[in-house]
């Protein structure tokens, strides 16, 4: 048996959190890792207390018929990277590495071009956090390094996210 690479292995783990999203449309996990500890781990889900689509049987943002990636004030749900961020503290995602995983939430199909949206690109680069890795197929992932969203940003705005 071969042994699975720790990209991988987190990545996995990122998808196990993603079971838990209550999201309509997606369904995302994400696991922050530093130092080769799970510092904090999260998936798309409304506030705390709040109702969740799954539970109301319907998605605001599909009844409006509104794109991918457009107007998220319309939202119920805190993306998964941002509850992964919010339940850890700002010292243990210095230099960390966020691991993402995503698939439609109505076929369980792996979106092979997931990306972060441009609001959670924002808490990253706040949170310190130095890479972030994301699977394309059940193997393969690409490695960003933040850096390069702080460096490059007027040409991220334009990018679609979820």
């Amino acid at each position: 048996m071969q042994r699975r690479d720790k990209h991988n292995y987190y990545l996995d783990m990122a998808d196990v959190a993603r079971e838990r999203s209550t999201c309509l449309r997606r369904s995302y996990g994400a696991v922050i890792v530093n130092h080769d500890a799970i510092v904090s781990t999260g998936y798309v889900g409304a506030p705390r207390g709040r109702a969740n689509c799954i539970d109301l049987g319907y998605c605001l943002r599909q009844r409006m018929q509104i794109p991918r990636g457009e107007r998220y004030e319309f939202c119920r749900s805190v993306h998964a990277e941002a509850n992964a961020i919010i339940n850890a503290s700002r010292e243990r995602m210095l230099g960390a590495t966020l691991y993402l995983v995503g698939r439609e939430a109505d076929t369980g199909e792996l979106i092979k071009h997931a990306d972060c949206c441009n609001m959670c690109k924002r808490l990253i680069i706040n949170a310190g956090i130095e890479n972030v890795v994301i699977r394309r197929t059940q193997d393969t992932y690409d490695t960003i390094s933040v850096r390069d969203w702080v460096y490059h940003d007027e040409l991220l705005e334009g990018r679609i996210g979820y």
